[in-house]
């Protein structure tokens, strides 16, 4: 390493330990047991051989869906008991009135069950399956004799990993008789199984992912059995438990439907890509690649932290992961060179946010997306490319402002590597990544693509190893993964992807009781009813005629599932949100004539803000855990920083020619210009600066100015432009004056 990249390492960087307990600490899905001994190699061996599963189905064929899923979900469940230690954030006040409430339910289930099969004429063993079900339920009770050490597996962690993978093994040793002999008419065991199967995902996804999730997949459960007995349009005429566990379970439309498909064929080969990527460098090629394109100019520090986010984001769905790794270096060399710690943290994070909308790899949802539309993974990436760059810009034109506002300069020479130098140590790690793109755009099958990039970041981290001898000496040759870092590449590819696989299947409750009661066209009325109403309040005070009642319902529909989006995701994963409001929101706006695609982009986009949205904004805290500012001003900032991405559905709904849907020239000319005026007024507005400080009435004046040129009307456009021309050449002309002074 020559002297000038060892000086692109600031000093006050995180260690690996460090980094590791701040993902932990914001990061649900990270908050793995550091386990030794027997246990320890339990673990990494059943870690190991999920990792191979995958491996070696997506270059050599999928089982059959049943059994791919089932195989995947039983290894998924199980490790979670084992890896995840019981979550203890609430107070006791809190934490034992909720475990009691979910006993309660779990309790219910099984004497309805018992009674229900009874009345089929197959009440034998049903009440010892009601003890069973009883003796499961204390288990989850928080007793401290029941075992709650942190890294340590309590003996009803070892009993609860057995019957979590028992409820879907199930399926692979019985799949003939289920689904060949008596298919669609299940027996007792199969229902039992079932109820044991729902108990099981809830307590892995509150183990995961806290209680947010667990308790909304419980109340649509609890919707589907009582909905004769609720009120107004909620009420339906309600379905039995019978019927419920058998569309829960039994099937491809509940637990083991299309969102634990995804995880199981594409997700999950995704996230082992990128971390044997990390493991071979590419996370600080990224890095060294981001401070020679940024870090020469104007509040350089921050640039550098926006796109070594993009280019990270690029292999980590993760917002947390990234914003922790990319973090450590980034948020002190921001504040080393003149920033808050706020808006160090809020930059962090808000970048890293992006990396869940930036191609290749976005994240669980797009792999969802393309799944649940039936739109070729490839095709998702190219179009994503445009508003992801809205984001980056906006992003970075702030950063650029605030940088003038307090009169910061770039990162001093010796710190920004030399490019050639670099890329001499470090080309072939790109090589992975570029055949795997490549083979995604020439529409091969995305675990296939991924198989092969897994495949080659493990052969080309010998390459320097290979080719020093032959005159390649500048090559680095760490990246090489011995068999002990293989070993744990593979075993941190299956923990990873845990959480994000227990969350789809708890998932998988509210999209089966959607399909079951048509809850996603009641809630699409209320939204267009809703809508409506707001639009016939606006239209009264319309005097110009300009105002169309169908533009204002769109919009005022497009505002009100946009704050459903926001304050889901503030509880609750990216990859359930979108799935979620995909199901039971994006129909509405399909009903105002937006095209499909593009109501599922919007949920998408905003369901990504769910981690710098307070009072939620895991990202964000992780961010101010580095730069040790407020946790909430922190996401505050985060959100703000986070504009563009929360302004590009807006655009793309009234221009859908920037998703390449109804595509036309002068169409996406007019938008990405209006778009990018938008950006700069708004951008200007929320820092308050512009060659000059920036007035309130000049503020509102471009907030107006920058909401007109996101209708891409040419009215709209026209007024906005005319009002962003007077406040910022006013600006401009008074920081003349000033200078000349």
């Amino acid at each position: 390493m020559t002297d000038r990249e060892t000086h692109a390492q600031p000093e006050e960087a995180l260690s690996k330990d460090q980094i590791d307990r701040l993902v932990e600490e914001y990061d649900p899905e990270s908050n793995f047991r550091q386990l030794i001994g027997g246990a320890a190699i339990i673990v990494t061996v059943m870690g190991v051989l999920l990792s191979l599963f995958h491996v070696y189905t997506a270059g050599f064929g999928l089982l059959n869906e049943i059994a791919h899923r089932s195989i995947h979900l039983a290894f998924v469940l199980a490790l979670i008991y084992l890896v995840f230690p019981e979550q203890r954030r609430a107070r006791p006040a809190v934490e034992w009135p909720v475990s009691l409430g979910f006993v309660a339910f779990y309790l219910y289930l099984a004497y309805d069950m018992a009674r229900a099969l009874e009345g089929r004429g197959e009440g034998e063993g049903t009440w010892i399956f009601v003890l069973l079900i009883a003796g499961v339920s204390f288990l989850t009770l928080p007793f401290k004799f029941l075992g709650t050490e942190r890294n340590r597996i309590a003996w009803r962690d070892w009993i609860m990993a057995a019957v979590a993978a028992s409820v879907s093994l199930y399926f692979v040793v019985f799949f003939e008789d289920i689904f060949i002999n008596r298919v669609g008419d299940p027996i007792g065991q199969d229902y039992m199984m079932g109820v044991l199967a729902i108990i099981m995902v809830v307590e892995a996804t509150r183990r995961t992912m806290g209680l947010s999730l667990p308790i909304i997949g419980v109340a649509c459960l609890l919707y589907g059995m009582l909905g004769p007995y609720l009120p107004g349009v909620l009420g339906h005429r309600g379905y039995s438990i019978l019927r419920i566990v058998n569309h829960i379970y039994i099937g491809t439309e509940g637990i083991y439907g299309i969102a634990v498909g995804v995880v199981a064929t594409y997700v999950f080969h995704f996230v082992l890509f990128g971390v044997l990527m990390q493991l071979t460098g590419l996370g600080q090629l990224f890095m060294n690649l981001a401070t020679i394109v940024a870090g020469r100019y104007s509040g350089g520090a921050a640039k550098v932290s926006v796109v070594s986010s993009g280019l990270f984001g690029m292999i980590s769905g993760s917002s947390i992961a990234n914003t922790v790794t990319t973090g450590a270096l980034t948020i002190p060399l921001m504040k080393r060179s003149g920033f808050s710690p706020r808006f160090a943290g809020g930059v962090e994070a808000s970048a890293s946010c992006g990396g869940q909308i930036t191609p290749p790899i976005m994240g669980a949802s797009a792999f969802v997306m393309a799944e649940m539309l039936g739109v070729p993974y490839n095709h998702l990436i190219l179009i994503a490319i445009f508003p992801a760059i809205f984001h980056y810009f906006a992003m970075l034109l702030m950063v650029h402002l605030e940088a003038k506002r307090l009169g910061l300069s770039g990162m001093d020479r010796r710190h920004i590597p030399i490019f050639l130098e670099v890329m001499a140590r470090s080309w072939h790690l790109l090589i992975p990544l570029l055949a795997m793109v490549t083979l995604l755009l020439m529409q091969y099958t995305p675990f296939l693509a991924a198989f092969w990039g897994i495949i080659l970041t493990i052969l080309c981290g010998y390459l320097p190893l290979i080719l020093r001898p032959l005159g390649f000496k500048s090559l680095d040759p760490s990246s090489a993964l011995k068999p002990r870092q293989l070993i744990e590449g593979f075993e941190l590819g299956a923990k990873y992807a845990l959480g994000i696989g227990a969350a789809c299947a708890c998932v998988g409750f509210i999209l089966g009781i959607a399909t079951l009661s048509g809850i996603g066209f009641k809630f699409s009325g209320a939204v267009l009813q809703l809508a409506s109403s707001a639009a016939e309040t606006v239209l009264a005070f319309d005097f110009t005629g300009w105002i169309g009642q169908q533009g204002v319902t769109l919009f005022f529909a497009l505002v009100f599932i946009a704050i459903a989006c926001i304050l889901m995701g503030a509880g609750i994963p990216t990859t359930p949100t979108y799935i979620i409001l995909a199901s039971i929101a994006a129909p509405a706006l399909h009903d105002l004539g937006v095209p499909l695609l593009v109501t599922h982009f919007f949920v998408f986009y905003y369901g990504v803000l769910a981690d710098v949205t307070p009072p939620v904004a895991l990202a964000a805290y992780a961010g101010a855990g580095i730069a040790g500012s407020e946790p909430m001003r922190t996401g505050t900032t985060a959100f703000r920083l986070s504009m563009g991405k929360a302004l590009v559905p807006f655009m793309f709904v009234y221009a859908p020619s920037m998703l390449l849907v109804d595509f036309t020239w002068l169409e996406f000319a007019q938008a990405m210009l209006s778009g990018l005026l938008s950006v700069l007024c708004l951008s200007v507005a929320y820092i308050g600066h512009f060659r000059a400080a920036v007035s309130g009435w000049t503020k509102l004046a471009l907030s107006v100015a920058g909401l007109l040129l996101i209708f891409n009307d040419l009215r709209g456009i026209l007024v906005g432009a005319a009002i962003a021309a007077l406040a910022l050449g006013g600006n401009w002309l008074a920081a003349r004056r000033l200078s000349s002074a």
